[in-house]
Protein backbone atom coordinates (compact mmCIF):
# COMPACT_ATOMS: atom_id res chain seq x y z
CA UNK A 1 0.00 0.00 0.00
CA UNK A 2 2.82 2.61 0.75
CA UNK A 3 4.92 1.91 -2.67
CA UNK A 4 2.38 4.63 -4.15
CA UNK A 5 0.84 6.39 -1.53
CA UNK A 6 1.29 8.73 1.30
CA UNK A 7 1.35 6.67 4.86
CA UNK A 8 -1.71 9.40 5.71
CA UNK A 9 -3.79 7.80 3.26
CA UNK A 10 -3.04 4.44 4.06
CA UNK A 11 -3.47 3.81 7.17
CA UNK A 12 -7.30 3.74 7.23
CA UNK A 13 -6.68 1.32 4.61
CA UNK A 14 -4.35 -1.10 6.22
CA UNK A 15 -6.58 -1.11 9.78
CA UNK A 16 -9.82 -2.28 7.29
CA UNK A 17 -7.74 -4.66 5.16
CA UNK A 18 -5.91 -6.52 8.40
CA UNK A 19 -9.64 -6.16 10.11
CA UNK A 20 -11.10 -8.38 7.41
CA UNK A 21 -8.24 -10.24 6.27
CA UNK A 22 -5.93 -10.68 9.48
CA UNK A 23 -3.77 -13.82 8.01
CA UNK A 24 -2.49 -15.21 4.77
CA UNK A 25 -5.49 -17.75 4.36
CA UNK A 26 -8.15 -15.25 4.99
CA UNK A 27 -6.97 -13.17 1.96
CA UNK A 28 -6.75 -16.22 -0.15
CA UNK A 29 -10.20 -16.96 0.15
CA UNK A 30 -10.85 -13.32 -0.50
CA UNK A 31 -12.83 -12.77 -4.10
CA UNK A 32 -10.52 -10.00 -5.98
CA UNK A 33 -14.29 -8.11 -6.41
CA UNK A 34 -13.56 -7.45 -2.26
CA UNK A 35 -9.90 -7.00 -2.92
CA UNK A 36 -10.83 -3.89 -4.75
CA UNK A 37 -13.88 -2.95 -2.92
CA UNK A 38 -11.12 -2.59 -0.19
CA UNK A 39 -8.39 -1.32 -2.63
CA UNK A 40 -10.93 1.47 -4.15
CA UNK A 41 -8.94 4.55 -4.20
CA UNK A 42 -5.70 3.60 -3.87
CA UNK A 43 -4.91 3.49 -7.11
CA UNK A 44 -2.51 1.39 -8.88
CA UNK A 45 -4.89 -1.83 -8.49
CA UNK A 46 -2.59 -4.25 -10.06
CA UNK A 47 -0.98 -4.01 -6.50
CA UNK A 48 -4.35 -5.53 -4.69
CA UNK A 49 -4.58 -8.23 -7.22
CA UNK A 50 -1.25 -9.42 -7.03
CA UNK A 51 -1.23 -9.76 -3.24
CA UNK A 52 -4.06 -11.74 -3.12
CA UNK A 53 -2.32 -13.35 -5.59
CA UNK A 54 0.75 -13.75 -3.67
CA UNK A 55 -1.56 -15.07 -0.85
CA UNK A 56 -2.97 -17.54 -2.65
CA UNK A 57 0.26 -19.09 -4.03
CA UNK A 58 1.72 -18.93 -0.51
CA UNK A 59 -1.21 -21.28 0.44
CA UNK A 60 -1.65 -23.93 -2.12
CA UNK A 61 1.47 -24.02 -3.23
CA UNK A 62 3.86 -23.48 -0.67
CA UNK A 63 2.13 -25.11 2.61
CA UNK A 64 1.10 -21.11 3.82
CA UNK A 65 4.90 -20.52 4.25
CA UNK A 66 6.47 -17.36 3.36
CA UNK A 67 9.70 -17.45 0.88
CA UNK A 68 12.28 -16.19 3.70
CA UNK A 69 15.24 -14.46 1.79
CA UNK A 70 15.29 -11.67 -1.11
CA UNK A 71 15.73 -14.01 -3.82
CA UNK A 72 12.95 -16.76 -3.63
CA UNK A 73 10.13 -14.18 -2.26
CA UNK A 74 11.23 -12.22 -5.50
CA UNK A 75 11.00 -15.56 -7.99
CA UNK A 76 8.02 -17.33 -6.07
CA UNK A 77 5.55 -14.45 -5.19
CA UNK A 78 3.67 -12.49 -8.18
CA UNK A 79 3.71 -8.53 -7.67
CA UNK A 80 7.17 -8.96 -5.82
CA UNK A 81 9.80 -6.60 -6.94
CA UNK A 82 13.66 -6.11 -6.18
CA UNK A 83 12.68 -3.70 -3.29
CA UNK A 84 9.75 -5.23 -1.88
CA UNK A 85 11.71 -8.37 -1.38
CA UNK A 86 14.74 -6.96 0.08
CA UNK A 87 11.95 -5.26 2.77
CA UNK A 88 10.52 -8.30 3.69
CA UNK A 89 13.50 -10.58 3.68
CA UNK A 90 15.15 -7.51 5.70
CA UNK A 91 12.69 -6.50 8.12
CA UNK A 92 10.92 -10.03 8.65
CA UNK A 93 13.48 -12.42 8.56
CA UNK A 94 16.53 -10.90 9.19
CA UNK A 95 18.57 -11.53 5.59
CA UNK A 96 21.63 -8.90 5.80
CA UNK A 97 20.23 -7.34 2.00
CA UNK A 98 19.64 -3.58 1.38
CA UNK A 99 16.67 -1.71 0.20
CA UNK A 100 16.80 1.20 -2.65
CA UNK A 101 13.48 2.94 -2.72
CA UNK A 102 12.84 6.90 -3.86
CA UNK A 103 14.00 8.02 -0.23
CA UNK A 104 17.38 5.71 0.01
CA UNK A 105 18.10 6.76 -3.87
CA UNK A 106 17.62 10.97 -2.84
CA UNK A 107 20.23 9.65 0.26
CA UNK A 108 23.02 7.45 -1.54
CA UNK A 109 23.08 10.09 -4.84
CA UNK A 110 24.08 13.01 -1.69
CA UNK A 111 26.53 11.12 0.14
CA UNK A 112 28.14 10.12 -3.01
CA UNK A 113 27.81 13.00 -5.29
CA UNK A 114 26.13 10.88 -8.05
CA UNK A 115 24.81 13.31 -10.49
CA UNK A 116 24.03 11.23 -13.70
CA UNK A 117 19.77 10.22 -14.12
CA UNK A 118 18.82 8.41 -10.65
CA UNK A 119 16.27 6.00 -12.62
CA UNK A 120 18.81 4.54 -15.25
CA UNK A 121 19.60 1.32 -15.13
CA UNK A 122 23.65 1.80 -14.59
CA UNK A 123 22.21 4.21 -11.61
CA UNK A 124 19.89 1.46 -10.23
CA UNK A 125 22.36 -0.80 -9.71
CA UNK A 126 25.19 0.65 -8.30
CA UNK A 127 22.86 2.01 -5.64
CA UNK A 128 21.60 -1.37 -4.87
CA UNK A 129 25.40 -2.60 -4.44
CA UNK A 130 26.14 0.63 -2.06
CA UNK A 131 22.96 -0.47 -0.34
CA UNK A 132 24.37 -4.03 0.12
CA UNK A 133 27.70 -3.16 1.09
CA UNK A 134 26.23 -0.57 3.78
CA UNK A 135 23.45 -2.73 5.53
CA UNK A 136 24.09 -3.32 8.89
CA UNK A 137 25.16 -7.67 9.37
CA UNK A 138 23.38 -7.56 12.63
CA UNK A 139 20.42 -5.35 12.33
CA UNK A 140 19.88 -5.34 8.51
CA UNK A 141 15.82 -4.18 8.97
CA UNK A 142 16.11 -1.65 11.73
CA UNK A 143 19.37 -0.41 8.95
CA UNK A 144 17.10 -0.04 6.45
CA UNK A 145 13.71 1.50 7.98
CA UNK A 146 16.34 3.86 9.69
CA UNK A 147 17.88 4.71 5.96
CA UNK A 148 14.66 5.39 4.76
CA UNK A 149 13.50 7.01 7.07
CA UNK A 150 16.40 9.68 7.16
CA UNK A 151 15.63 10.11 3.62
CA UNK A 152 11.99 10.81 4.71
CA UNK A 153 12.69 13.03 7.46
CA UNK A 154 16.08 14.87 6.84
CA UNK A 155 17.45 14.37 3.41
CA UNK A 156 13.72 15.54 1.76
CA UNK A 157 13.51 16.62 -1.81
CA UNK A 158 13.57 19.95 -0.76
CA UNK A 159 15.17 22.22 2.00
CA UNK A 160 16.56 19.61 3.52
CA UNK A 161 17.73 19.21 7.70
CA UNK A 162 21.69 19.49 6.75
CA UNK A 163 22.51 21.00 10.50
CA UNK A 164 20.61 17.93 11.64
CA UNK A 165 21.83 15.07 9.67
CA UNK A 166 23.59 12.18 11.54
CA UNK A 167 25.55 11.65 8.35
CA UNK A 168 26.58 15.01 7.28
CA UNK A 169 30.34 14.06 8.31
CA UNK A 170 29.95 11.07 5.51
CA UNK A 171 28.16 13.69 2.71
CA UNK A 172 29.96 14.28 -0.34
CA UNK A 173 27.44 16.90 -1.88
CA UNK A 174 27.27 18.49 1.66
CA UNK A 175 31.14 18.76 1.11
CA UNK A 176 30.82 20.27 -2.23
CA UNK A 177 28.34 23.22 -1.13
CA UNK A 178 31.12 24.13 1.30
CA UNK A 179 34.30 23.79 -1.46
CA UNK A 180 31.57 26.23 -3.20
CA UNK A 181 31.32 28.26 -0.66
CA UNK A 182 35.12 28.80 0.09
CA UNK A 183 35.39 29.07 -3.22
CA UNK A 184 32.79 32.02 -4.08
CA UNK A 185 34.93 34.05 -0.85
CA UNK A 186 38.39 33.25 -2.27
CA UNK A 187 37.00 34.75 -5.71
CA UNK A 188 35.51 38.06 -3.58
CA UNK A 189 39.48 38.37 -2.29
CA UNK A 190 41.01 37.50 -6.01
CA UNK A 191 43.04 34.45 -4.31
CA UNK A 192 41.17 31.89 -6.08
CA UNK A 193 43.23 29.15 -8.02
CA UNK A 194 43.89 29.64 -11.32
CA UNK A 195 43.91 25.40 -11.88
CA UNK A 196 41.49 23.22 -11.05
CA UNK A 197 41.16 20.72 -8.26
CA UNK A 198 41.62 17.10 -9.12
CA UNK A 199 38.82 15.78 -7.35
CA UNK A 200 36.13 17.65 -10.01
CA UNK A 201 35.03 15.30 -11.36
CA UNK A 202 32.85 15.31 -14.51
CA UNK A 203 35.28 16.00 -17.29
CA UNK A 204 35.98 12.75 -18.01
CA UNK A 205 33.88 9.51 -18.95
CA UNK A 206 32.21 8.80 -15.00
CA UNK A 207 28.40 7.12 -15.78
CA UNK A 208 27.82 8.49 -12.30
CA UNK A 209 28.59 12.21 -12.74
CA UNK A 210 26.45 15.01 -13.83
CA UNK A 211 26.54 15.11 -17.14
CA UNK A 212 28.97 18.16 -18.63
CA UNK A 213 25.43 20.15 -20.24
CA UNK A 214 24.06 20.42 -16.95
CA UNK A 215 26.75 22.27 -14.59
CA UNK A 216 26.57 22.67 -10.73
CA UNK A 217 23.67 25.23 -9.56
CA UNK A 218 24.88 26.98 -6.60
CA UNK A 219 21.80 28.13 -5.58
CA UNK A 220 20.70 24.53 -5.83
CA UNK A 221 22.83 23.38 -2.80
CA UNK A 222 22.49 19.46 -1.86
CA UNK A 223 19.71 19.39 -4.02
CA UNK A 224 21.62 19.42 -6.77
CA UNK A 225 21.20 15.21 -6.24
CA UNK A 226 19.64 13.46 -7.41
CA UNK A 227 18.92 14.17 -11.06
CA UNK A 228 15.95 12.79 -12.53
CA UNK A 229 15.16 12.51 -16.87
CA UNK A 230 12.98 14.44 -17.23
CA UNK A 231 9.31 13.06 -16.63
CA UNK A 232 7.47 12.00 -20.05
CA UNK A 233 4.44 13.95 -20.30
CA UNK A 234 0.87 11.49 -19.99
CA UNK A 235 -1.13 11.03 -22.91
CA UNK A 236 -4.34 12.52 -23.54
CA UNK A 237 -7.09 10.06 -24.02
CA UNK A 238 -11.13 10.91 -24.10
CA UNK A 239 -13.97 8.70 -23.29
CA UNK A 240 -17.44 9.09 -23.27
CA UNK A 241 -19.64 7.72 -19.64
CA UNK A 242 -23.08 7.56 -19.74
CA UNK A 243 -24.61 7.40 -16.39
CA UNK A 244 -27.88 4.79 -16.78
CA UNK A 245 -30.38 6.26 -14.25
CA UNK A 246 -33.68 4.64 -13.02
CA UNK A 247 -35.80 4.51 -9.96
CA UNK A 248 -35.74 2.09 -7.69
CA UNK A 249 -38.51 0.57 -5.76
CA UNK A 250 -38.50 3.25 -3.20
CA UNK A 251 -38.37 5.76 -5.34
CA UNK A 252 -34.00 5.97 -4.84
CA UNK A 253 -32.15 6.25 -8.11
CA UNK A 254 -30.32 3.13 -9.25
CA UNK A 255 -27.41 3.84 -11.53
CA UNK A 256 -25.90 0.75 -13.94
CA UNK A 257 -22.46 -0.56 -13.40
CA UNK A 258 -20.31 -2.75 -15.49
CA UNK A 259 -17.52 -4.72 -14.96
CA UNK A 260 -13.93 -3.42 -17.03
CA UNK A 261 -11.78 -6.61 -18.14
CA UNK A 262 -9.38 -8.66 -16.30
CA UNK A 263 -6.62 -7.05 -17.43
CA UNK A 264 -5.39 -3.92 -18.05
CA UNK A 265 -5.90 -0.13 -16.55
CA UNK A 266 -8.13 -0.39 -13.87
CA UNK A 267 -8.59 -4.52 -14.05
CA UNK A 268 -11.59 -6.20 -12.46
CA UNK A 269 -13.12 -2.77 -11.27
CA UNK A 270 -16.74 -1.34 -12.31
CA UNK A 271 -17.94 1.80 -13.93
CA UNK A 272 -20.45 3.73 -15.98
CA UNK A 273 -20.87 2.26 -19.15
CA UNK A 274 -18.58 3.83 -21.10
CA UNK A 275 -16.47 4.09 -24.52
CA UNK A 276 -12.92 5.29 -25.80
CA UNK A 277 -13.42 8.20 -28.28
CA UNK A 278 -10.80 9.72 -30.85
CA UNK A 279 -9.32 12.73 -30.29
CA UNK A 280 -11.10 15.43 -32.39
CA UNK A 281 -14.20 13.68 -32.41
CA UNK A 282 -17.13 15.96 -33.22
CA UNK A 283 -20.19 16.01 -30.14
CA UNK A 284 -22.69 14.22 -32.87
CA UNK A 285 -20.58 11.78 -33.59
CA UNK A 286 -19.50 10.74 -29.89
CA UNK A 287 -23.50 10.94 -29.01
CA UNK A 288 -23.81 8.46 -32.19
CA UNK A 289 -21.22 5.85 -31.01
CA UNK A 290 -22.31 5.96 -27.26
CA UNK A 291 -25.69 5.24 -27.76
CA UNK A 292 -24.85 2.24 -30.20
CA UNK A 293 -22.44 1.18 -27.45
CA UNK A 294 -25.32 1.61 -24.77
CA UNK A 295 -27.29 -1.09 -26.80
CA UNK A 296 -25.03 -4.14 -25.58
CA UNK A 297 -26.47 -3.16 -21.88
CA UNK A 298 -30.00 -1.89 -22.32
CA UNK A 299 -30.50 -4.86 -24.92
CA UNK A 300 -32.52 -2.32 -27.18
CA UNK A 301 -31.82 0.95 -29.64
CA UNK A 302 -31.02 4.09 -27.80
CA UNK A 303 -31.37 7.26 -29.22
CA UNK A 304 -28.67 10.13 -29.28
CA UNK A 305 -30.51 12.73 -28.91
CA UNK A 306 -32.23 10.84 -25.52
CA UNK A 307 -28.42 11.59 -24.09
CA UNK A 308 -28.35 14.63 -21.94
CA UNK A 309 -24.69 16.60 -22.24
CA UNK A 310 -23.36 16.65 -18.45
CA UNK A 311 -19.85 17.65 -19.28
CA UNK A 312 -16.64 16.21 -18.94
CA UNK A 313 -14.38 15.03 -16.23
CA UNK A 314 -10.90 15.16 -16.07
CA UNK A 315 -8.62 12.72 -14.54
CA UNK A 316 -5.31 12.30 -14.00
CA UNK A 317 -3.60 8.91 -14.11
CA UNK A 318 0.49 8.56 -13.97
CA UNK A 319 0.33 8.18 -17.98
CA UNK A 320 -2.47 9.34 -19.03
CA UNK A 321 -4.58 12.83 -18.86
CA UNK A 322 -8.06 11.13 -19.29
CA UNK A 323 -10.97 13.48 -19.88
CA UNK A 324 -14.49 11.90 -19.53
CA UNK A 325 -17.34 12.99 -21.32
CA UNK A 326 -20.01 13.04 -19.56
CA UNK A 327 -24.17 12.14 -20.33
CA UNK A 328 -26.71 11.03 -18.34
CA UNK A 329 -29.57 9.08 -19.86
CA UNK A 330 -32.74 8.10 -17.84
CA UNK A 331 -34.47 4.98 -18.65
CA UNK A 332 -37.37 2.63 -17.68
CA UNK A 333 -37.46 0.33 -14.90
CA UNK A 334 -38.40 -2.56 -16.77
CA UNK A 335 -34.89 -2.59 -18.94
CA UNK A 336 -33.53 -5.72 -18.94
CA UNK A 337 -29.74 -5.99 -18.88
CA UNK A 338 -28.40 -8.28 -21.55
CA UNK A 339 -26.29 -11.27 -20.08
CA UNK A 340 -24.29 -11.39 -23.33
CA UNK A 341 -22.35 -8.06 -22.26
CA UNK A 342 -19.82 -7.86 -19.29
CA UNK A 343 -21.48 -8.31 -15.93
CA UNK A 344 -23.24 -5.40 -15.02
CA UNK A 345 -25.73 -4.36 -12.43
CA UNK A 346 -28.03 -1.48 -10.62
CA UNK A 347 -26.68 -0.46 -7.20
CA UNK A 348 -27.54 2.12 -5.49
CA UNK A 349 -26.03 5.47 -4.65
CA UNK A 350 -24.60 4.04 -0.85
CA UNK A 351 -24.10 0.29 -3.29
CA UNK A 352 -21.96 2.38 -5.86
CA UNK A 353 -19.90 4.38 -3.14
CA UNK A 354 -19.19 0.38 -1.93
CA UNK A 355 -18.27 -1.50 -4.77
CA UNK A 356 -15.22 -1.32 -6.42
CA UNK A 357 -15.41 1.81 -8.62
CA UNK A 358 -12.75 4.28 -9.01
CA UNK A 359 -11.98 7.39 -8.10
CA UNK A 360 -12.68 8.96 -11.50
CA UNK A 361 -16.28 7.54 -11.35
CA UNK A 362 -16.92 9.12 -8.50
CA UNK A 363 -16.45 12.55 -10.01
CA UNK A 364 -18.21 11.69 -12.95
CA UNK A 365 -21.58 11.02 -10.60
CA UNK A 366 -20.63 13.71 -8.53
CA UNK A 367 -21.26 15.89 -11.95
CA UNK A 368 -24.47 14.36 -12.54
CA UNK A 369 -25.45 14.61 -9.33
CA UNK A 370 -24.39 18.50 -9.52
CA UNK A 371 -26.13 19.10 -12.94
CA UNK A 372 -29.29 17.79 -11.19
CA UNK A 373 -29.24 19.93 -8.12
CA UNK A 374 -28.55 22.71 -10.27
CA UNK A 375 -31.93 21.71 -12.75
CA UNK A 376 -33.96 21.73 -9.42
CA UNK A 377 -32.64 25.32 -8.39
CA UNK A 378 -31.22 23.83 -5.71
CA UNK A 379 -28.76 26.45 -4.43
CA UNK A 380 -30.84 29.40 -6.34
CA UNK A 381 -31.32 32.40 -4.72
CA UNK A 382 -33.93 34.72 -5.56
CA UNK A 383 -33.54 38.47 -5.74
CA UNK A 384 -35.56 41.45 -5.45
CA UNK A 385 -35.59 43.35 -8.47
CA UNK A 386 -33.29 46.74 -7.97
CA UNK A 387 -35.91 49.72 -7.35
CA UNK A 388 -39.08 47.18 -6.10
CA UNK A 389 -41.07 48.70 -3.27
CA UNK A 390 -42.27 46.88 -0.18
CA UNK A 391 -45.44 45.44 -0.82
CA UNK A 392 -44.95 45.14 -4.54
CA UNK A 393 -44.15 42.18 -6.40
CA UNK A 394 -40.60 40.86 -5.55
CA UNK A 395 -41.42 42.11 -1.52
CA UNK A 396 -39.69 40.63 1.22
CA UNK A 397 -41.74 38.82 3.42
CA UNK A 398 -41.70 40.00 7.20
CA UNK A 399 -39.25 38.26 9.39
CA UNK A 400 -37.12 37.00 6.38
CA UNK A 401 -33.44 37.79 6.50
CA UNK A 402 -32.29 40.80 3.92
CA UNK A 403 -29.56 40.08 1.61
CA UNK A 404 -25.86 41.59 2.03
CA UNK A 405 -26.30 43.54 -1.28
CA UNK A 406 -29.85 44.82 -0.12
CA UNK A 407 -28.60 44.91 3.64
CA UNK A 408 -25.87 47.59 2.64
CA UNK A 409 -27.54 49.50 -0.27
CA UNK A 410 -28.82 53.40 0.61
CA UNK A 411 -32.22 53.90 0.97
CA UNK A 412 -34.16 55.38 -1.70
CA UNK A 413 -35.96 58.84 -0.65
CA UNK A 414 -39.36 58.35 0.51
Amino acid sequence: MLQQTQVATVIDYYNRWMQKWPTLQALAEASLEEVNELWAGLGYYSRGKRLQEAARKVVSELAGRMPRTAEDLQKLLPGVGRYTAGAIASISYGQATGVVDGNVIRVLCRLRCIGADSSSPAVIDRLWDMANALVDRSRPGDFNQALMELGATVCVPKAPLCEECPVKQHCRARRRVEKELGLASRRLLGTCPPVPDVEDCGVGGCPLCPPATEPWDSSLGVTNFPRKAAKKQPRAARTAACVLERRGRCGAPQYLIVQRPSSGLLAGLWEFPSLPLALGLQEEKQRELLADHLQAWTGRPVAAGGLRYVGEVIHIFSHIHQTYVVYSLPVDGDVTLDPVSSPSRWVTEEEFHASAVSTAMKKVLKACEKQRGEQNGSGKVSKRKRGAKPGGAGSRPTGTQLSLHAFFRTPSPQ
